[in-house]
This record gives structure tokens, sequence and C-alpha cells, in this order.
């Protein structure tokens, strides 16, 4: 396929960060977690004062090393970016919206469906959200393996480690969130399916 412009790329990044936030805003309504490096700082959030994005922009810090040698930087760049601006649209959507009764299943579902969407929004143009994502484009480029199941295998391993810190039936809501955003990368994201030369 032809190469995104400049502007669809900055356009898709802030519509994929922004789709990706309104699913972390979900899960929060829901005091939920999910897998991921998403996942690891919503569960840090029940254990420090710190808020998402803070904790969502430091743990993904390491990670850029790995898309900037593997993916160069362009990617690199645009993965810290988009990181970024998860970080402040998360902590700062409260302003904006409230979800103060919802069930839990449901911030689950629609928490992991939002989420892959903007990550798939992401992936197609050449950025991703850093942390295990940038792990699984590896591995789906280097080995031909579906990002779906890579991210599966990674996020069912934050969730389980939850159940120490998290009431049970916060874990179990939680994996719903981890299915749904699984079913819409592995359905939408395999290789060779959409690629964009840079």
């Amino acid at each position: 396929m032809e190469k995104h412009t400049r502007k669809e790329d900055i356009i898709a990044i802030l519509t994929g960060t922004f789709v990706f936030s309104q699913g972390i805003l979900f899960l929060q309504a829901g005091q939920l977690v999910t897998g991921g490096t998403a996942g690891l700082a919503l569960l840090l959030t029940h254990l420090t004062s710190l808020s998402f994005g803070v904790l969502y922009f430091w743990v993904n810090l390491p990670f850029y090393i790995l898309a900037w040698k593997r993916f160069g930087p362009v990617f690199s760049i645009s993965t810290a970016i988009a990181c970024a601006i998860v970080s402040i649209f998360s902590d700062y959507l409260s302003y904006f919206i409230s979800v103060a009764s919802l069930n839990a299943a449901y911030c689950a579902i629609t928490g992991g469906i939002l989420m892959g969407l903007g990550m798939l929004i992401l992936f197609r143009h050449r950025a991703s959200l850093g942390g295990f994502n940038v792990f699984c484009l590896y591995i789906q480029d280097k080995f031909g393996i579906s990002i779906g199941k890579t991210q599966v295998c990674i996020d069912s391993s934050i969730v389980i480690a939850s159940f120490i810190y998290l009431p049970y039936e916060t874990v179990f809501c939680s994996v719903l969130s981890v299915v749904f955003l699984n079913i819409v990368l592995g359905m939408n994201h395999k290789p060779g399916r959409y690629i964009v030369s840079y």
C-alpha cells in the first residue's frame, strides 16, 4: 500500500490515543485492570498515589530503546509521543466526562474493545503504545506470529498477577477486557494483511 502522509499519521496518532484513553476511562470506572503496560500502570494506581498517566509513561520508558533498535527512530519517536498523549488524555478526560455508575462487565468489554481499536489505528500508522506492544510487533515481524496471540499470553500473566492485590471478582471481570482487546487485534492485525512501507 502507499505510505501514509505525515498529516494522516498525526491524525491517526491523535485518534488512536484518544480512543485508547476512552477505554482506560471505562476500566478505571470499573476499578479494573488489563494486560500490558496499561494493565501494570492500572494495577500500580491501586498501590500508589500516582496517577495512571504518570505511571503509564514511566513504565513504558525502557521499551522505547527496543523500539528504536528494532524499528528505527520514526517508529520510536511516534511511540513515545503516543504514550505521552495517552498519559495526558487519561489524566484529564475526567474533567470532561464522568462515568460514575456502570456494570463492571460492561466496563471491561467496552474498555477492551476501545483499547484494541486505538492500538489498531496506531499500528497501521507505524506507531504503538510502547511496552509489550513493541515486543509483540517485534515477534510478529521476526516470526510471523499474530500480535493477538503474543499479547494474550503477556496480558494473561499480568491479570493473573493482580490476584495478589485485587478482589477475585475484579480480576475475573478484568479478564474480559483482555479477551476483547485481543479479539480486536487478532482479527484485524494479521501478518501481511496491512503493510505500509516507510
